[in-house]
């Protein structure tokens, strides 16, 4: 399981979202081995003045990849420069942050995680 959050600024990013999102789709299954499916990604796009970062510009983007836990550190590394290499955008524009979490802290379709049968493998 993977679910991804973009912020932006509303502004640069607005109606790009699924160029974004085929992008970091297209990452997490080639790099993970996600099911191209798979899919839930959220985006979070600011007004100019509610995504404060003055050192970055207009263009700045951050990536969140929340996850279980189980990729190996290679694995992580993969899906960061697969985003930065496919994307074609100014890497000093993007961020990219995994966060991990354990299956028992996901509740999905009713049942932690943990007890979910999953069709694809999470230990990459």
């Amino acid at each position: 399981m993977a679910q991804v959050k973009v912020y932006g600024r509303r502004d640069v990013w607005a109606g790009r979202q699924r160029e974004v999102s085929d992008l970091l789709q297209a990452c997490l299954v080639s790099a993970w081995g996600l099911p191209e499916d798979k899919r839930f990604h959220r985006f979070l796009l600011l007004d100019a003045e509610d995504f404060v970062c003055p050192q970055r510009g207009e263009n700045y983007l951050v990536i969140e990849v929340v996850c279980f836990t189980g990729r190996t550190d290679d694995a992580k590394r993969a899906l960061i420069r697969e985003i930065y290499e496919k994307s074609g955008y100014d890497p000093e524009d993007v961020e990219i942050v995994i966060i991990e979490m354990p299956k028992v802290n996901w509740g999905i379709r009713g049942v932690p995680a943990e007890e979910l049968a999953l069709g694809y493998k999470v230990e990459v």
